[in-house]
């Protein structure tokens, strides 16, 4: 039988989940979720603090879960973060990839270096837990990987943020990629696609630019909070669902961009320069 065809639902319950950047954030959301589903977790975060921290609140809350230390930079690091998992709680049925950080300025501001620190941190961190996890999920015949993305990455208006919108675009395009690759051999690839939530990123973001306008995804989008996110990623993972946005009226923008991508553009350029910054609401 044809495994691409006859994959469930995943279920959470008595799985093992490594998480990647799940000690704050929409990461240690996504931990609290996966274990109030019955999923005994991982969390991996360089904030080894921070990670055991939220190990602890999810056992108080009657689950399990164990902190490991993580750069996710180094790829030996992350090998060895699936390794303690596997020893730890077992073979890893779902990964999450979610560690990210953004620069806020214009390209012409932001050195090399920064690039290529928010690609190495933003995509390929992923593809050193490919690396790690893939093939063992492949020999299992299942498995379930999810790689953070953004709405960012699915239409253009970060202008202010580009490193982060290539990174986040390459996520993207390689999970849907992987889909491809993998769903035969009985493993799902989700992209998570947050829009506005309400989490600590901008905390670590680096400005370039003096008096950059930080433009949003649309005045139409609410911010809610990584809890909410998270409960949206469960249930689109449950659903067997390959891009799962945090507002699915996200579409209606992408089928706009994708009818006229000339058109779109320049009523971006009309509106930014009229004073909208497309912030979303609280």
């Amino acid at each position: 039988m044809d495994k691409g065809k006859s994959l469930g639902a995943p279920p959470f319950e008595g799985r093992h989940a490594l998480i990647f950047g799940g000690a704050e954030g929409i990461g240690r959301a996504a931990a609290q979720e996966f274990a109030r589903r019955g999923a005994r977790v991982a969390i991996a975060d360089i904030n080894l603090a921070a990670a055991i921290e939220a190990a602890q609140a999810i056992g108080a809350a009657g689950g399990m879960a164990i902190a490991i230390s993580c750069d996710v930079t180094d790829e030996a690091a992350v090998a060895d973060a699936a390794s303690r998992t596997e020893a730890d709680l077992g073979a890893i049925d779902i990964v999450m990839n979610n560690v990210g950080a953004i620069v806020n300025g214009f390209p012409e501001d932001i050195p090399t270096s920064e690039w290529r620190r928010i690609m190495d941190l933003d995509f390929f961190s992923m593809v050193h837990s490919n690396q790690a996890i893939v093939p063992k999920m492949i020999a299992r015949g299942r498995g379930h990987i999810i790689n953070t993305g953004s709405f960012a990455g699915l239409y253009p208006y970060a202008a202010n943020r580009i490193p982060y919108v290539a990174a986040k675009a390459a996520v993207i395009a390689m999970s849907e990629t992987l889909a491809l690759r993998l769903r035969p051999h009985g493993v799902r690839v989700s992209c998570f696609c947050p829009g506005p939530v309400a989490t600590g990123i901008a905390r670590t973001m680096t400005t370039w630019s003096q008096s950059v306008p930080f433009w949003g995804p649309g005045s139409e989008y609410k911010v809610i909070s990584p809890q909410a996110a998270a409960t949206i990623l469960a249930d689109g993972m449950s659903a067997g669902r390959v891009i799962i946005p945090t507002d699915d009226k996200v579409w209606e923008t992408v089928r706009r961009h994708a009818a006229d991508p000339d058109a779109f553009i320049a009523g971006k350029i009309d509106q930014f320069a009229a004073g909208d910054l497309a912030q979303p609401s609280s």
